[in-house]
């Protein structure tokens, strides 16, 4: 059963006060509780949440479904998105994705048999202009080849210890 920490429920609570209205606690609260259940967003998250803020689980799963930041399954310690809108796949994004899965075994959206990488397809990451590029985690890195790709994602593999 998930349970946010002291600090991510007193976080929580911070942001009720925050708005006028708690429904906009909404979202910093679904980051709190993915930051803390290992990059994902479970049913148990929003039942706790539901509890926490006393909103109805319907109205957070509204929020945490619409919302694309919100992964709903488990991803790897590395987690590539790799924009596949209109800029990035007329120059290759798509099949920078394709190299990507490839290289990696996965599937778009599955995570490495060794728990490190998952490969996701995204809208728009806002580089048109030096597509096409990929964010892992929270880190931006634009006008790539699938070779630099690679080269980026192994260099963080081997620094997140594999």
């Amino acid at each position: 059963m998930f349970q946010l920490s002291k600090e991510g429920q007193d976080f929580v609570k911070g942001e009720l006060t925050r708005y006028e209205h708690k429904y906009s606690a909404i979202i910093p609260s679904l980051y709190r509780c993915q930051e803390e259940n290992k990059g994902w967003v479970s049913p148990e998250c929003i039942r706790h949440l539901s509890q926490l803020m006393a909103i109805p689980e319907a109205h957070i799963w509204e929020v945490a479904k619409f919302y694309t930041m919100f992964n709903h399954q488990p991803v790897g310690k590395l987690h590539v998105q790799v924009c596949t809108n209109i800029s990035c796949a007329m120059n290759g994004g798509r099949e920078l994705a394709d190299h990507l899965c490839k290289t990696y075994g996965v599937e778009n959206g599955e995570m490495s048999k060794d728990g490190m990488v998952t490969v996701t397809r995204v809208e728009c990451l806002g580089s048109c202009g030096t597509a096409p590029m990929m964010q892992i985690n929270d880190g931006y890195h634009e006008d790539l080849t699938p070779e630099k790709a690679v080269q980026i994602i192994n260099e963080l593999r081997a620094k997140h210890g594999n």
